[in-house]
């Protein structure tokens, strides 16, 4: 009852002007108390946050606060109009009352009138710090975006010490920023508006503003999704056979490319095929980009030729394994000099007519040449014929993966070898290694000398270090953790090649090394974040220093807040688990999820924290959402309605992210017209290969007495029985995984209980 008093008393005094508090109500470490019109928030005694109700059409809200638990307490708000109310934005302005050292939105406002529209709120938080001392606002997933006339929105103005949240029409007038547009309407009857608060002391060091609110948003929306099956509920080998069967049949002309380099035969995916080069298009195909086979950050040909040799191994494949082995060779063609090798095998386009229409088609494979990704800054001098350091680190991970785990070639450690010697060699004085050198004298862009691309060379010496156990590999690396720790994961300088080289140019150069100053935030990549994270991680694997866990935590949550935690209304497919890219871009569902998702079961293995376990599930199963295949009934449908002629030779088409643009809509806006095999259904099946060899289809952590069902089958382990439930109808084969190494293989029909083996 005192509690409900409280509440009323506090509600109350939003709607009057009064000089004096009139109540206080305690959640967790913070209080609420009112006074002056204004409802304020503090922290240990002292003032942190002010915000008043607003007004739609004159009227006052319905309001209510409620303690949430686990320090967090509920705002709400509700308006009932008894007419349609043309109003272009109803917000709640928060002014911060203290001087924060640290602020973080998940996307952009770098001017006035520019928002974070609904489309990018995929674990949508807005943190101010100071110190240990976090706040946090969240808003109330539970109706954001029910209204499709009422978008909500957020802002931050660090130089004026506010935030937003609220609702408003929105343009993308920038690939992809939003701004806010005028013209909104309410229509008559309950309108509502919510969100979450707390503020808390964080004792960690380093201090961690994402820990509590990434945790929080997986528990509270993300983990009961899950718990359902969320986001598919398909074997997700039904999605690595329409993958393959795509690519190397139905698919087979446009995909799989064969030539020869030097007199020895090779194989390999076309970097991209597009929709117009399905067998069941009805007009004249066209070339998109070139013919190319790359080895790049993004679009590894090894990379989905090792997940070919793990499912050829498994399922006695020579076909597949023959074509996994034609990649080997094909990456170890590209010819060294002094240690760096290019990563793109490529023809040029020429200009035909076919049909009377003007179209690109490619020159033969015997006119290819060797150079290096495109996606650079080519405003700068920086071209494609410059080697990249981050593509090349990438390359020799895999090598020395595919070493350790499937043959001892010692060609492939040659090959390593002789790139990580000059590596090391290019180390500067800070500790990073450069990102592009000069294709003649080797010399470092001056841009790039210091960015978290670094942090892939620290992953791969490190592994180098482990198989030939030479210092003279790790010792750079652990120096070059230190320097990625320093400049780029203390103060969120996540600048890599994607952020301003690929479709999203906005803020280089002027923002290059700066933050934008509205949002005292730099344009930043989750796929820095990610490389750190791992590197992080392998540091401390290799050294047992609990700080560069505690780095690789921090780093890890931070990339959890660009995770998609829940299911919106305005996006049309399944979302749990996806990824956005960046802090100024519109992606969902990019493919990086399953790249990204072993990485959370790593870390896990480490802490023994449930909800990373649960994310690394939910990302791999992710990155099969965007297939067009009859398992995918509502996905299946948009892509029908952008791309009517698509038919069962399509199954497996996978577009590489949804709503790209910054748009999304039932009628298929967000759906795209290309593929990209080493970035879309290749990549997505190499990661559930890998995973099933690491972990198994469940993995049972005895020792912590958790079971994990990873490929769609729900897993309980009780009193050394492990009940195992599939989530789809069809009896299949299952591997089960322990902590230990164990492993066994069971039939699992609908449900089946084991006795837990002790060994």
């Amino acid at each position: 009852m005192r509690m409900t008093l409280l509440i009323a008393a506090l509600v109350a005094a939003l709607h009057v002007s009064a000089t004096a508090e009139v109540a206080s109500m305690p959640v967790g470490e913070m209080t609420f108390t009112s006074g002056n019109g204004s409802l304020i928030l503090r922290l240990h005694g002292e003032d942190w946050l002010r915000f008043t109700t607003p007004l739609l059409a004159g009227q006052m809200p319905e309001a209510n606060i409620l303690d949430a638990g686990q320090g967090w307490a509920c705002v709400g708000m509700e308006w009932n109009p008894a007419e349609t109310v043309q109003q272009d934005e109803l917000s709640i302005p928060f002014d911060i009352v203290i001087e924060p050292d640290f602020w973080w939105a998940p996307h952009l406002t770098p001017e006035e009138g520019f928002c974070i529209a609904q489309h990018v709120f995929r674990s949508p938080a807005l943190i101010a710090a100071r110190g240990h001392d976090i706040l946090v606002i969240v808003p109330d997933l539970n109706s954001t975006g029910e209204a499709d006339q009422n978008p909500w929105f957020m802002d931050l103005d660090a130089p004026a010490r506010k935030l937003w949240l609220g609702m408003t029409r929105t343009s993308v007038p920038l690939h992809v920023l939003y701004k806010k547009e005028p013209g909104m309407t309410f229509a008559p009857g309950p309108v509502q508006l919510g969100f979450y608060v707390t503020i808390y002391r964080d004792e960690g060091d380093p201090v961690n503003p994402w820990g509590r609110v990434s945790q929080w948003l997986w528990e509270k929306w993300g983990s009961p999704l899950h718990a359902k099956g969320e986001p598919l509920r398909v074997p997700m080998d039904t999605f690595v056979r329409h993958t393959y069967t795509w690519a190397f049949d139905t698919w087979k002309d446009a995909l799989w490319q064969e030539f020869s380099i030097n007199g020895e035969k090779l194989g390999a995916p076309a970097f991209i095929v597009n929709v117009s080069q399905s067998p069941n298009y009805p007009g004249v195909w066209y070339q998109r980009e070139f013919l190319s086979v790359w080895n790049q950050a993004w679009f590894s040909t090894l990379r989905v030729g090792a997940g070919m040799r793990r499912f050829a191994t498994r399922t006695n494949d020579p076909a597949l394994m023959e074509r996994a082995e034609m990649i080997k060779r094909f990456t170890l063609a590209a010819p060294q000099r002094n240690g760096l090798f290019p990563s793109v095998y490529r023809t040029a386009n020429k200009e035909v007519v076919v049909d009377g229409e003007k179209v690109l088609r490619p020159e033969p494979w015997d006119t290819a040449f060797w150079t290096n990704s495109n996606r650079v800054p080519w405003k700068s001098e920086v071209t494609d014929k410059w080697f990249h350091t981050l593509d090349a680190s990438w390359t020799c991970l895999l090598l020395l993966r595919w070493y350790e785990e499937f043959e001892k070639d010692e060609r492939l450690l040659a090959y390593v070898k002789n790139y990580a010697d000059r590596l090391v060699t290019l180390q500067g004085a800070s500790g990073f290694f450069p990102a592009w050198l000069h294709p003649e004298t080797d010399a470092p862009w001056d841009q790039f000398r210091q960015s978290p691309e670094t942090s892939m060379s620290v992953t791969f010496l490190l592994k180098l270090a482990a198989i030939t156990g030479e210092d003279s590999y790790r010792d750079p690396a652990l120096r070059a953790m230190d320097a990625v720790i320093r400049e780029c994961a203390a103060t969120g300088r996540w600048e890599d090649f994607e952020t301003y080289f690929s479709c999203c140019t906005w803020g280089y150069p002027e923002y290059l090394g700066k933050r934008i100053e509205r949002n005292a935030m730099y344009k930043q990549c989750n796929f820095s974040m990610f490389w750190t994270a791992e590197a992080l991680l392998e540091c401390y694997r290799a050294t047992k220093d609990s700080r560069y866990l505690r780095w690789g935590r921090r780093t890890l949550d931070e990339l959890s807040m660009t995770q998609q935690v829940w299911q919106p209304p305005f996006i049309q497919i399944p979302a749990l688990g996806g990824f956005g890219v960046m802090n100024c871009d519109g992606e969902w569902n990019d493919s990086r999820e399953c790249l990204f998702a072993e990485l959370f079961m790593e870390y896990y293995r480490e802490t023994g924290e449930r909800h990373l376990f649960e994310r690394g599930i939910a990302a791999l199963k992710s990155a099969f959402v965007m297939m067009y295949c009859p398992e995918n009934p509502t996905q299946k449908a948009l892509y029908e309605k952008v791309h009517p002629f698509f038919g069962p030779e399509d199954y497996g088409f996978t577009m590489e992210n949804y709503g790209h643009g910054g748009t999304a809509s039932s009628e298929g806006e967000g759906i795209g017209p290309f593929t990209i095999f080493t970035w879309g259904n290749g990549a997505a099946a190499e990661a559930r290969n890998r995973v099933r060899d690491h972990w198994g289809d469940v993995y049972v952590d005895r020792q912590r007495g958790m079971a994990f069902g990873i490929d769609s089958i729900d897993a309980a382990l009780d009193n050394g029985k492990l009940t195992l439930t599939s989530l789809s109808a069809a009896s299949r084969d299952v591997r089960i995984q322990y902590e230990n190494g164990y492993s066994q293989d069971v039939v699992l029909d609908r449900t089946v209980t084991l006795d837990v083996p002790d060994n």
